[in-house]
C-alpha cells in the first residue's frame, strides 16, 4: 500500500499519549503460593496505585487489596518488595502511612506494626515468613528527623499474625537488605552495605545463627557487589555476585569452600535500585533457571545438573522476574520489542507459553512499531582515550507515512536514569510515541551502564557528566555520519540522572543539540549532595568525588555554573513531592534561563514523586514534549489530536 510523504515529526498516529497510558500498567513482584500466582500493578489511570493480582488454578484473577490501598514502599525511596504471600495471607506496606499489613482471606487489612511517632516515620519492605510461619524478617527503615543522617535501616522480627513492636535483630550497617531465613528456621541470611558504596560497588553477605549469635561473612567486600541471596532445601545458600567482573551465580555451604555455578562473560540480573529482585531460581530436581542479559538483551537459561547450559527461544527480550510454579516449570514477568511485559507461565521441556497476565492489546499492527537495532560505536574517555559505547537504535516507523526524499528524521537521545541503570529492549509506548510520529530515537547504554560487566559499569566512576556526555554526542554524530538522522534536529531527553546529563549536554559551546527536554533532572550537583534521600546521600563520592573536598570538580561539572554557555532550548518536567531530585533543582535552573531570555518551558506537577505516576500528568508531559519540539524544530502537530500547546517562553 502506497504511503503518504509528511515531514518527520509531524505524523499522525494512533500511538497518542491517551493510547500510552490507557490500560497501562507497571508490572513488578511475582510469588507464587501453592497453586495460585500473584504480581502486582501499577496503575497509572487508578492514580498511580499498585494493586496486587492472584491468579488461581482455575484461571480465575481477582485484584486483592480493597479501594484505596497501595502496596508500595518508600523504603530508599525507589521502594521495591513492598508485600509477600504465604498460605493466601497477604502482607504489605501501606503507602500512605507506610505501616505493615496482613490481610487474610476474606478479610479487610489489619495493621501489625505500631504507629509511628510522626507520619512514615516507619518503612517497611522486603520481608521473609518463617518455615512454621510464626514470624517475619524484613527490612524497617526508621525516620527520626528530616536529614538523610536521621535514617537508620535495620532488620527486624515481627509476629506474622498479631501487631506487637518489632524486634531488632540487625543494626549499625548503613544499609540492610535481602533477609532470608533458613530453611529449617535456624540461620538468618542479608546483605549489608556502608557509604560511600552502592549496592553494585560493594556488599557484604553474613549469615548469623540464631541460635548462638554467630556470624559469618560469606562472600562481598572491597570491589564485590553481592546480591540476592536464596537458600536451597538443602541447606546450601545460592548467591549472585561479581567478583569476575560479570554478576554469576555461586553456591555456599556452611563449613565448605564457596562453589561457582554459572561462570559466563555475561550478566545474572541487574542494577539494585529497587528491592526484591528474582532473577534466577533453583528447581527441586537441581535444576537451575535464570536471567542471562548479553549485549542489552536478556535471555532465560535452563542450567541442567551437569553443567550444561540451554537457552530457551521464547521471543523475549527483558525478563524482570522467575519463580518455580511447579514440576518443569517457571512463571516470569517478560517482554519483548513488540510485546509490552506480561505475566507467563514457561515449560521448561517444551519451551510452551501460557498467558497469566497479557500485555495489554494494543490494536497496532507490527508495521506501526520500530525494533531497536543494538548498535555499537567509537567514543572517548575523558582524557580523549578511545573506547566502544553502546546503544538501542529505534528507526522511525509509521505504516501510512513516510519523509520527505531527501530528508532525514530529526533524532532524540534518551538517557537512562540511575545513571548505573541500563536503556532495555522492550516495547514501551512512550518511545513509539515518537517513533510513530517520525523521529528516530537512540536509548544510549554509556559508559557506567548495567548488563556489560563491571569494567564498564565502573567507567563512570569519576566520570559523571563527562563518559555519559560523549557517549550521548558521539552517539548522535554517529548516526549523523551515516546519514541515518539529521545532524541539524538532534535533540536529548532523559529523566533524574539522565537529566542530569541531558543539561550537561546543553551546557556546552559546542553542544551538537538542538533542544533537550530534562525530566527532574540535577541541575547542581552540590545541591544534591546536600540534599537527597539517605540511599543516595554518598552516591556521588564516587561518581564526581566527595563532596565538599571535591567542590571545585562539583562546580565545574554542575551545569548551574555554566548557564552563560546554554543556546538552545529546553522544556523542564518535575514533580512536586520528588524526595530524590527535589524541585528546586529544576526551577534554578529554570530561573537562570528566563534571565538570559532563553526559550525554556516549565511544567510543575503536583502530587507526583520521582517518575510520573498518574495518567493526566503523563499525557501532559509527552504531548507537551511534543509540542515543543514542534515549534523548536518548526513542524506543525496534528491538528485531530487535541494535543494542548505549551508555552515556550523567550522563543
Amino acid at each position: 500500500m502506497p504511503t503518504i510523504e509528511r515531514p518527520y515529526g509531524s505524523w499522525p498516529t494512533p500511538i497518542t499519549s491517551e493510547k500510552v497510558v490507557a490500560a497501562s500498567v507497571r508490572l513488578s513482584g511475582l510469588a507464587v503460593d501453592g497453586a495460585d500466582i500473584v504480581w502486582s500493578e501499577g496503575r497509572p489511570t487508578d492514580a498511580g496505585r499498585t494493586q496486587l493480582v492472584r491468579r488461581s488454578a482455575d484461571g480465575t484473577t481477582a485484584d486483592l487489596l480493597p479501594a484505596g490501598r497501595d502496596a508500595r514502599t518508600a523504603v530508599h525511596e525507589y521502594g521495591g518488595a513492598a508485600w509477600w504471600v504465604r498460605d493466601g495471607i497477604v502482607w504489605f506496606s501501606d503507602w500512605a502511612d507506610q505501616r505493615l499489613y496482613r490481610m487474610a482471606p476474606g478479610a479487610d487489612p489489619e495493621p501489625l506494626t505500631p504507629e509511628p511517632a510522626s507520619p512514615r516515620a516507619d518503612r517497611y519492605a522486603e520481608g521473609d515468613v518463617a518455615p512454621d510461619g510464626t514470624w517475619i524478617a524484613c527490612i524497617r527503615e526508621h525516620h527520626a528527623g528530616s536529614s538523610a543522617v536521621d535514617v537508620r535501616n535495620e532488620i527486624v522480627r515481627i509476629a506474622a499474625h498479631t501487631p506487637s513492636e518489632p524486634e531488632v535483630l540487625v543494626t549499625g550497617p548503613d544499609f540492610v537488605a535481602s533477609p532470608r531465613i533458613s530453611p529449617d528456621g535456624s540461620s538468618l541470611a542479608w546483605v549489608q552495605w556502608d557509604h560511600p558504596s552502592m549496592p553494585w560497588d560493594d556488599t557484604q553477605l553474613l549469615v548469623r545463627d540464631l541460635r548462638t549469635g554467630e556470624e559469618t561473612v560469606v562472600a562481598g567486600g572491597h570491589g564485590e557487589s553481592v546480591f540476592e541471596p536464596r537458600w536451597n532445601e538443602d541447606g546450601s545458600l545460592w548467591f549472585i555476585s561479581d567478583r569476575t567482573d560479570w554478576w554469576n551465580l555461586y553456591r555456599w555451604v556452611p563449613g565448605a569452600d564457596i562453589q561457582p555455578v554459572v561462570r559466563e562473560e555475561a550478566e545474572i540480573g541487574s542494577v539494585g535500585f529497587g528491592l526484591g529482585s528474582a532473577y534466577y531460581t533453583v528447581l527441586l530436581d537441581a535444576r537451575v533457571v535464570f536471567v542471562r542479559r548479553r549485549s542489552g538483551f536478556d535471555a532465560l537459561v535452563v542450567r541442567e545438573p551437569d553443567g550444561s547450559l540451554a537457552e530457551l527461544d521464547l521471543g523475549f527480550s527483558v525478563i524482570t522476574a522467575v519463580q518455580p510454579a511447579g514440576p518443569g516449570t517457571v512463571a516470569v514477568i517478560a517482554g519483548g520489542p513488540v510485546a509490552e511485559p506480561g505475566v507467563y507461565l514457561v515449560d521448561l521441556a517444551t519451551g510452551a507459553l501460557e498467558v497469566l497476565r497479557p500485555p495489554r492489546d494494543l490494536g497496532i499492527g507490527p508495521s506501526m512499531l520500530s525494533v531497536p537495532e543494538p548498535v555499537s560505536f567509537p567514543s572517548v574517555d575523558g582524557a580523549g582515550t578511545p573506547r566502544t559505547a553502546h546503544a538501542l537504535f529505534y528507526p522511525p516507523a509509521h505504516e501510512q507515512y513516510h519523509g520527505p526524499e531527501g530528508e532525514r528524521p530529526p533524532l532524540i537521545v534518551v538517557i537512562h536514569g540511575g545513571p548505573t541503570s541500563a536503556a532495555v529492549p522492550v516495547l514501551n509506548l512512550a518511545l513509539q510515541y515518537w517513533t510513530s510520529r517520525g523521529f528516530a530515537v537512540v536509548d544510549v547504554n554509556y559508559g557506567g551502564s548495567t548488563g556489560y560487566g563491571r569494567a564498564y559499569r565502573e567507567q563512570l566512576l569519576g566520570e559523571w557528566g563527562v563518559i555519559d556526555v560523549a557517549d550521548c554526542i558521539a552517539a548522535a554524530q554517529w548516526l549523523a555520519e551515516r546519514g541515518r538522522v539529521d545532524r541539524n534536529r538532534l535533540c536529548i531527553r532523559g529523566g533524574s540522572a539522565g537529566g542530569y546529563t541531558t543539561l550537561a549536554a546543553l551546557a556546552r559551546e559546542d553542544t551538537p543539540f538542538a533542544a533537550g527536554a530534562d525530566l527532574f533532572g540535577v541541575a547542581d550537583l552540590a545541591a544534591l549532595a546536600a540534599d537527597t534521600h539517605k540511599f543516595e546521600s554518598r552516591y556521588l563520592d564516587r561518581l564526581v568525588g566527595p563532596y565538599p573536598q571535591a567542590r571545585q570538580v562539583y562546580e565545574e561539572r554542575s551545569p548551574i555554573h555554566h548557564v552563560d554557555r546554554f543556546h538552545r532550548p529546553l522544556i523542564v518536567l518535575q514533580g512536586s513531592e520528588d524526595e530524590i531530585v527535589p524541585p528546586n533543582q529544576s526551577e534554578l535552573i529554570v530561573e537562570a534561563l528566563r534571565k538570559r531570555g532563553l526559550p525554556v518551558a516549565y511544567l510543575l506537577f503536583d502530587g507526583e514523586q520521582h517518575g510520573f505516576r498518574r495518567a493526566e500528568n503523563i499525557r501532559r508531559a509527552l504531548d507537551a514534549e511534543l509540542s515543543f519540539y514542534a515549534q523548536v524544530l518548526g513542524f506543525e502537530l496534528p491538528a485531530d489530536e487535541g494535543i494542548e500547546p505549551v508555552v515556550v517562553e523567550n522563543l
